[in-house]
């Protein structure tokens, strides 16, 4: 312990270039985990309607589907087809439309509609803030999600009983569902399948999905294979699909790119900050390590006290980081357009990763210096 004490005074004596290294390590603690957590909240968005509709285990679309939003209307019988398939539990058909809302007052929203089953309503939000599933059972019934009733009632409370336009089609607001946030700031609504079906679509429209559940015993993956092989029809189970949703995003548009070249940039700056930085500090304490060595220190203890160091500045750094990081994303949670964007712990624990590396390899290249230092050196004027 007496040796953690004489790496911790060496440490903190320029209180000046402690303080530097441990903002340097905060910072890019900070950038990490601020941009990769972005990133990862935005790519998630792209499979949010995917992954809420929890009760099934497989997607069953047109062979030219790539993604949620790019379907085309499935050919009659196509839900009977898949029914009659050995493994299938059940089978229902998903609407997904994209509809104008409009209010009393004039005010309008283009919105995500989703048509759920009328007799199962699989596919209905899992979290409800007013009202509940069973509602949408009642005539011209519909559910928006939080989101979606403050863009169409702006500074009006949550309620029940709003009355909106969809077309011709005159629907009732019976509640208000906490649904995760697509990728483009539409509403999300949920009506029933016969309700979605009245909404005006291109010919041959109908039915976007059907979605499945495998019977026990049998893997989703493989009556996936199935379903394809006897419909003709392109089936993939929730995951894979919504993988096939998050893969289209990454290579179709140019988030990626603007989001690695900032995590890139954080990565360079914080490695070559930090590491210049803790670089230097070692090469200015050279005599201190040269006195230590004088005195009988062997170089395994000056590397312990080295990697002590590293490590007390990573941990100081990164908590400082991951704080502020922490507030950051609480305040992220509480606006409308960035809800559900979370740091998970995995980021985190990466970002802590990452500096922990970069600054115990500065520590270990400018220690270099040292074990080959001759402790003669120190009584050298």
């Amino acid at each position: 312990m007496g040796m953690l004490r004489i790496a911790w005074a060496m440490l903190t004596a320029d209180r000046t270039k402690f303080l530097g290294m441990v903002a340097a390590v905060a910072f890019a603690t900070l950038m990490l985990q601020n941009q990769t957590s972005i990133f990862a909240g935005i790519m998630l968005r792209t499979a949010h309607q995917v992954l809420d509709v929890a009760e099934a285990d497989l997607w069953i679309m047109d062979p030219g589907t790539r993604y949620f939003d790019e379907t085309r209307g499935l050919p009659g019988g196509a839900v009977e087809r898949v029914r009659a398939v050995a493994g299938v539990a059940w089978a229902v058909p998903l609407r997904k439309r994209n509809a104008t809302l409009r209010t009393t007052d004039g005010r309008f929203r283009q919105a995500l509609v989703i048509g759920v089953d009328d007799g199962s309503l699989v596919g209905m939000p899992r979290r409800m803030v007013l009202g509940a599933a069973e509602d949408l059972r009642q005539p011209d019934a519909m559910i928006i999600d939080r989101a979606g009733f403050i863009e169409l009632f702006p500074g009006q409370p949550l309620a029940l009983g709003a009355v909106v336009e969809s077309g011709d089609q005159r629907l009732v607001i019976v509640g208000i569902s906490e649904a995760s946030a697509p990728f483009a700031p539409f509403p999300i609504v949920h009506v029933r399948g016969t309700v979605a079906a009245l909404m005006p679509v291109p010919p041959r429209e109908d039915i976007s999905f059907v979605v499945a559940s495998a019977a026990k015993g049998h893997a989703p993956t493989a009556l996936a294979e199935d379903i394809a092989r006897a419909t003709g029809l392109r089936a993939r189970t929730t995951a894979d699909f919504s993988w096939d949703c998050i893969d289209f995003y990454l290579g179709n548009t140019g988030i990626p790119v603007n989001f690695g070249i900032t995590i890139a940039l954080a990565v360079l700056i914080g490695a070559a900050v930090s590491g210049l930085t803790f670089s230097l500090f070692v090469r200015d304490n050279l005599s201190a390590f040269a006195a230590l060595k004088a005195i009988g220190v062997t170089n395994r203890g000056i590397l312990g006290m080295a990697l002590f160091q590293a490590l007390a500045v990573v941990a100081i750094g990164c908590a400082l980081g991951t704080g502020m990081s922490a507030v950051f994303f609480e305040i992220l949670s509480t606006q409308i357009a960035t809800r559900g964007i979370t740091m998970p712990v995995s980021i985190t624990l990466g970002a802590v990763a990452v500096l922990l590396t970069v600054v115990v390899a500065a520590s270990a290249a400018s220690i270099r210096s040292v074990l080959r230092l001759d402790p003669a050196e120190v009584f050298r004027a």
